[in-house]
C-alpha cells in the first residue's frame, strides 16, 4: 500500500473510531525540514502525528522494541517510520534522520525517548536539540491529550476526544558561552515547557512547576492567529 493511501485509510478509521482535532497547524511550515516533537501517553500518538493534514510527508523515529508486533512493524514500514534503538547511540537511526531532514520532510520524535507510564510528562532526553542542532532544522512542539484513555474508551463503544495542540516553531540558535552538554540541557527544558504549555495542567508531569511554563504558556497564547480554524478528522 503507498504511503497516501495508507495516511487516508488511518484518517478514515481516526474519524470513525475517535473525535479527533488538530489545532495550531498554521504553526507547522508547509515545507522543509522540521522536527515534530511530542509528549508520548499512547501507541496511538505515533498514528495521530501522521494523519496531521499539514504535513503529508510526516514520518517518525519509533522505538525499535516494537519490531515483533506484526501490526506495529507493518504501520511503521508502509508510514516510512525509522527504527531507533532507545538504549544506545542508534548512529543508523540518526543517520535515516539526516537523510529524511535533507529530503526537506517532517520528522516526529519524542523527546521523553519512552511512553510515559504515569500519566504526564517525564524528564526528556538531550537527543531531539542535539539532532536539530547538527541539521540545523528548527523544531515545533505538539502536546497530545485524550489519547491516553483513547483505547479503553473505544473499547466501551465509545468516540474518545483527542486534541493535538502545535505551538509556535522553535529555532534552535548556535552554542554560546557555555558548554555543550549546559546548552542540550537548557534547550530541551525550554522545548519540554513548550511541550507542557500545549497540555492541561493534569498532563505536564515533571514540567509541571518548571520556571519556563509561565513564559511559554504566554508564548503560546500570543502566537494563536485570531482567524486560525481548527482542523477535525
Amino acid at each position: 500500500m503507498k504511503k497516501e493511501s495508507f495516511r487516508k485509510l488511518i484518517s478514515g478509521l481516526l474519524h470513525i473510531l475517535t473525535r479527533t482535532t488538530y489545532y495550531g497547524i498554521e504553526n507547522i511550515p508547509k515545507e522543509g525540514a522540521v522536527i515534530i516533537a511530542t509528549n508520548h501517553l499512547s501507541r496511538l500518538d505515533i498514528p495521530l502525528l501522521f494523519c496531521c493534514p499539514a504535513r503529508p510527508d510526516m514520518t517518525a523515529l519509533v522505538t525499535d522494541k516494537y519490531k515483533d508486533h506484526w501490526l506495529f512493524a507493518w504501520f511503521v514500514k508502509t508510514a516510512e517510520g525509522i527504527w531507533i534503538d532507545r538504549t544506545k547511540a542508534d548512529f543508523t537511526a540518526f543517520r535515516m534522520a539526516g537523510e529524511v531532514f535533507e529530503q526537506g520532510k517532517a520528522l516526529g520524535i519524542a523527546p521523553e525517548g519512552t511512553r510515559s507510564q504515569v500519566g504526564g510528562l517525564i524528564e526528556a532526553k538531550s537527543g531531539t536539540i542535539l539532532l536539530a542542532m547538527k541539521h540545523n532544522v528548527p523544531i515545533v512542539p505538539v502536546g497530545i491529550d485524550g489519547s491516553e484513555s483513547a483505547f479503553k474508551k473505544m473499547l466501551y463503544m465509545g468516540r474518545p476526544v483527542i486534541n493535538l495542540r502545535y505551538g509556535p516553531m522553535m529555532s534552535i540558535e548556535p552554542l554560546e558561552n557555555e558548554s555543550k552538554s549546559q546548552t542540550l540541557a537548557r534547550l530541551t527544558d525550554e522545548l519540554m515547557a513548550r511541550i507542557a504549555a500545549l497540555l492541561p495542567e493534569h498532563l505536564r508531569g515533571v514540567y509541571r512547576d518548571h520556571p519556563l511554563l509561565p513564559q511559554m504558556i504566554e508564548l503560546t497564547q500570543q502566537s494563536v492567529k485570531p482567524d486560525a480554524k481548527p482542523h477535525k478528522i
